[in-house]
């Protein structure tokens, strides 16, 4: 069953070197994300995954189409939305005099819950630093406390935007850990990712978008058999890298 359905999504902007005229950001997309599924957006910068996000999460006006999340229509009720999802953005600003769990108290009363905060923390593996400010948190930590602050609300969606960017690889693993741990526990995920083992490791689905548009959608192994059967360059097998390289014509890197 589908949590999340998309339609014809669509999301204009005015070009920079000619406010006269537009160009689709997001050129309607349509897609259908699975509860309880893990499902990962890939594409080059500029290719329309935050605004995709952003859309779905109420956070950017819908100008074409329509987004069901839960039953629940994105563009006539943004708000009730907000109640079953939870979403970690790629920078988060944060009151530097509070400490960790004052902020987790903090936010779940613009929810109207209340939290044991150190449950929380001990979730994501910081209840150590229940007592420290965010300044004072390395970069794999705070990622792993913005996914605290989006789970206040114990959604049924979680959404996060490239949450391992400039992450080393033990932090990157430790927060891969933790979506594996969320969505065991029955949350479904949606990401954005610039990462080709992170998509191939957490994600059950992935989708391709390029220039706005979607191009390609399956599960990993469904896509390498599709569109990498043999690898580009000398490696062993084909992996989602080859199959993005032989869609778009250039790295997630370029």
């Amino acid at each position: 069953m589908n949590i999340i359905e998309v339609k014809d999504l669509k999301k204009a902007y005015l070009l920079p070197s000619d406010k006269t005229k537009t160009f689709n950001a997001v050129d309607y997309i349509s897609l259908g994300i699975q509860k309880g599924e893990v499902y990962g957006i890939l594409g080059p910068n500029g290719a329309g995954k935050t605004t995709t996000l952003e859309m779905l999460e109420g956070l950017k006006e819908i100008d074409d189409g329509s987004a069901i999340i839960d039953g629940i229509d994105v563009s006539k009720d943004p708000y009730e939305v907000k109640k079953v999802i939870g979403v970690q953005l790629q920078s988060n600003e944060y009151f530097d005099k509070l400490d960790l769990g004052e902020l987790l108290t903090l936010f779940s009363k613009l929810y109207s819950t209340n939290i044991d905060h150190s449950k929380l923390l001990d979730q994501v593996n910081l209840l150590d630093k229940a007592n420290a400010k965010t300044q004072h948190l390395s970069g794999g930590q705070r990622q792993r406390f913005s996914i605290a602050c989006a789970l206040v609300n114990n959604p049924k969606i979680l959404f996060l935007d490239e949450p391992t960017t400039g992450l080393d690889p033990q932090a990157k693993r430790n927060l891969w850990n933790l979506v594996k741990d969320l969505n065991a526990s029955g949350m479904t995920i949606v990401l954005t990712t610039h990462n080709m083992e992170e998509a191939e490791y957490l994600c059950d689905r992935i989708a391709i978008m390029d220039k706005g548009k979607l191009i390609a959608e399956d599960t990993p192994k469904a896509l390498i058999e599709k569109y990498a059967p043999k690898p580009s360059d000398i490696p062993l097998t084909g992996n989602i890298e080859d199959v993005f390289l032989n869609l778009t014509g250039h790295s997630l890197r370029d």
